[in-house]
């Protein structure tokens, strides 16, 4: 995640490896920097993984800057000596020229003593400041700055709806607003979330303190470090009480915030939210490498047909007096159809009034099942994994022709999704049992983002296979009772051979066999569906 602070940092750093495929970048973009920030004694280095986690990165003291080679993709995409280049590696470039501002801008260093949340703040603000100063000076460099924004955000640094995060956000987005980065129509939704969360009056405060940043000299750290004392106080944080930048509470969803900062990332990749949602989790959910896929059994495939039939009948189960639309008798006469009938026969269209409406029995309406199952994939976990395996298969294939959306997601030392919703896998991915279980939060926060388990006008549930002996108790409990409240079912699948907390606001099971563990879910979904 880069935040501000990880792409301006003290000491030396260790300079990336040697890549001698990019030696030619590195030298002509060395040669090129003297131009972007009128200084004669900086290098800059272009290779793979530079930029120490981040995109880029300057180094005061070495007087280095790192440019990661991922944002140009291959050495010889263009050459770096011809002026054309920027063209074609744009977001590479502004990289480079969002460094080159904090060399020619960025002089002054936090006094030794400020408590780190005002460093944050302080850093935060010069972000901003650096870009509007570049900008000011060389005002063909904006439209280079413009490609960075996207890649210096993180669709993490917003994960909850509470005021640090979102003047985190202000400072990041609405900040360069008045820099003249972007525009105020780029972060319109951006603007909309962090007003509904700050409050107007607060957010013009906010405003006030990173205008008067802009104008700040290079090298006046008092003044950057008192406005973020004063960014502090508007937020209502004392730094000596809470020296430490606040934390986000892991026991909560994400927000607008997150999906405001989502849709911008999207529109700036030149993708549909949906789309870039789905480029997230697979980056960052993918199935390790090691994980193998198989051929489905007969087995497998008879199950799945018997539980497709055992949904569809729970959504066909007690059928109700009715009424339904015919184009034929006998029913009762509806004139206004009957008018409309003769109107598109007259036309000489095919008639598609129906004109008779008679009672029959139907069968009630259903809402559709959202299903996630979430399995522990912990060492202790193991004798569970194959079958689970099996389970995703099963639940994706008779969920596809009975309105149902199942996902299932492994969670252990990370979260993966083995079976994406509304999608038949091919094969069976069978996953792996090892490792802790530290992951639990991020898979329950996934499956909220792929089937909307808090949103009300669908039957969801929420199923998780595990001992329940997790790192965060208390955070998962929160996670589990907001799921509860909301109207989402929670059943616990817990071994009865093994030891583990019982969470409230679930229904808790105590399994002795794997197998049962999967006829259990089946059961508990064919019953929601019955009663829906």
């Amino acid at each position: 995640m880069s935040h501000p602070s990880t792409h301006r940092r003290g000491g030396s750093g260790t300079p990336a490896g040697s890549a001698p495929d990019w030696r030619l970048w590195s030298d002509a973009w060395t040669r090129h920097i003297p131009v972007l920030t009128d200084r004669t004694d900086l290098t800059v280095t272009v290779a793979p993984g530079a930029g120490g986690g981040a995109p880029a990165c300057f180094y005061p003291a070495a007087r280095r800057v790192e440019v990661d080679a991922t944002h140009i993709g291959a050495p010889d995409i263009a050459d770096p000596y011809k002026a054309g280049h920027k063209r074609l590696v744009p977001t590479a470039y502004g990289l480079l020229v969002h460094e080159a501002a904090h060399a020619a801008h960025s002089l002054w260093t936090t006094p030794a003593g400020t408590p780190a949340v005002v460093a944050t703040v302080a850093d935060l603000l010069e972000e901003s400041r650096a870009e509007n100063r570049q900008r000011g000076r060389r005002r063909g460099d904006r439209r280079w700055l413009r490609h960075t924004v996207a890649t210096l955000l993180d669709p993490g640094d917003t994960p909850v709806d509470d005021a640090w995060h979102a003047a985190h956000l202000a400072g990041l987005l609405l900040a360069r607003v008045d820099a003249r980065i972007i525009t105020a129509k780029d972060i319109k939704g951006v603007r909309a979330a962090v007003t509904a969360v700050l409050g107007r009056r607060k957010l013009r405060q906010l405003r006030d303190v990173w205008r008067d940043a802009h104008t700040v000299d290079d090298t006046d750290a008092t003044t950057m470090i008192d406005l973020a004392w004063r960014w502090c106080r508007i937020l209502g944080i004392d730094p000596h009480q809470r020296p430490e930048s606040p934390r986000p509470d892991p026991g909560t969803f994400a927000g607008q915030l997150a999906q405001a900062l989502s849709d911008y990332l999207a529109h700036a990749a030149g993708m549909t939210p949906a789309q870039y949602a789905d480029q997230q989790i697979q980056s960052r959910h993918a199935a390790p490498a090691w994980w193998t896929r198989r051929e489905a059994t007969d087995a497998e495939r008879s199950a799945a047909r018997h539980l497709a039939a055992r949904l569809r009948r729970a959504r066909t189960h007690t059928p109700e007096p009715g009424t339904r639309p015919s184009a034929i008798p006998p029913g009762r006469l509806r004139t206004r159809h009957t008018i409309t009938a003769r109107a598109q026969v007259a036309a000489g269209s095919m008639p598609t009034a129906t004109p008779w409406q008679r009672r029959a029995q139907l069968p009630p309406p259903k809402p559709t099942l959202h299903l996630a199952v979430l399995v522990d994939t912990s060492g202790s976990m193991h004798s569970y994994a194959a079958p689970m395996s099996s389970a995703g298969w099963i639940l994706a294939h008779a969920a596809h022709t009975n309105q149902a959306a199942t996902t299932m997601i492994g969670f252990g030392s990370s979260a993966t999704l083995l079976v994406p919703p509304r999608q038949r896998p091919t094969s069976v991915l069978e996953m792996t049992a090892v490792g802790g279980t530290t992951a639990f939060l991020d898979a329950v926060k996934l499956a909220d983002q792929l089937l909307r388990l808090r949103q009300p006008g669908t039957l969801r549930m929420l199923a998780v296979v595990s001992d329940g002996d997790l790192r965060d108790i208390d955070a998962a409990q929160r996670l589990i009772t907001t799921l509860d409240q909301s109207g989402c079912a929670v059943l616990w699948l817990r071994p009865a051979d093994l030891t583990g907390h019982t969470f409230t606001h679930t229904s808790t099971l105590l399994v002795a066999d794997p197998v049962k563990a999967v006829d259990a879910i089946a059961d508990a979904a064919v019953t929601a569906l019955e009663h829906a």
